[in-house]
């Protein structure tokens, strides 16, 4: 995405008193969800790292822009000629100086003390590209279904890990190394939004990247109304393609077949087929199988991800 398809709304403005940690950035991506990105905001205003915020507004029609310049001038507020999904994520990214990069969604929040915390495990470990929360979901203050999952994680790796190995991220709960995120080309234009964090997950671990869950950190999230059809039909589009774009030709047959016996049989999963198999030709162009310890690790979590309750394509 280039730089002239996003306008600079604002400027950073000072933001009272206080240090702050200069290793770590965040990066918001939001659309026509006004009132739940400010609040988000005031919550990071809140943060004792003051860490620098992006906000890449996705051509909200709701005066999301106007309202977070007015509310909160101290953010780095970026807005896209149109929606970009998770590629509004590079964009900010390539304006982030610091060495960590970490996201969050419009309507989740890091607790205070967890990205100063996150940044200290990555400087310890130099083999570690990403770092991922503890997912808290407001207001009852119930840990998401999708933490047991990542807490007992079916991989193993080297001992210096702070938690278990992952073999993808939660993207709006977890910290980047900035550096390891740009050597992938960032989440890709090709998935848009819905799942896009497998793919780079899996590029970075062909790349020697290790990825971890870190009990200690926090982040809350306070579920706002999305499109789950579309949301739906996306993801179920994306798994179909990162297999076909990453498996051995045995590993992506069988997953395919799985989906097309366990999705639900109706007009969303139709469209996210035939939307998948539209894109064959440059799936092919660009298929890159993973290295046999990768594939071992993408099995691993294939048969994990059949026992999951918290990852259905329904909606």
């Amino acid at each position: 995405m280039t730089a002239e398809s996003v306008t600079a709304e604002s400027a950073p403005a000072f933001r009272g008193a206080g240090d702050p940690d200069p290793r770590v950035s965040v990066v918001v991506i939001t659309r026509d969800r006004r009132e739940e990105l400010l609040h988000t905001l005031g919550r990071l205003a809140e943060l004792p790292e003051r860490p620098p915020v992006f906000v890449v507004d996705n051509a909200s029609s709701d005066g999301t822009s106007a309202a977070v310049a007015r509310a909160h001038p101290w953010v780095r507020l970026l807005r896209a000629e149109r929606n970009l999904g998770a590629v509004g994520r590079n964009v900010a990214v390539e304006r982030v100086t610091t060495p960590y990069v970490a996201f969050c969604d419009d309507d989740s929040w890091w607790e205070p003390g967890s990205l100063g915390a996150a940044a200290d495990l990555l400087d310890a470990c130099p083999g570690l590209a990403a770092v991922t929360a503890r997912i808290v979901v407001e207001p009852g203050g119930t840990e998401d279904p999708i933490v047991a999952e990542l807490r007992h994680s079916p991989l193993t790796g080297p001992g210096w890990l702070p938690g278990p190995p992952l073999g993808s991220f939660l993207a709006a709960a977890t910290v980047l190394r900035t550096d390891a995120f740009r050597s992938v080309g960032g989440f890709s234009p090709r998935l848009w939004l819905g799942g896009e964090e497998e793919l780079m997950a899996t590029d970075l671990m062909v790349r020697g990247w290790w990825l971890a869950y870190a009990e200690e950190l926090t982040v809350h999230h306070a579920p706002a109304a999305r499109d789950a059809t579309g949301r739906r039909e996306d993801g179920l589009r994306n798994t179909l393609w990162f297999g076909w774009l990453r498996r051995p030709l045995p590993a992506a047959l069988r997953r395919t077949w799985h989906l097309a016996r366990t999705v639900p049989h109706d007009a969303v999963s139709a469209r996210a087929f035939g939307r998948a198999l539209a894109g064959l030709p440059w799936v092919l162009r660009e298929r890159r199988v993973v290295p046999s310890g990768v594939e071992e690790r993408l099995r691993l979590l294939e048969a994990e991800q059949r026992r999951s309750t918290a990852r259905r394509y329904v909606g």
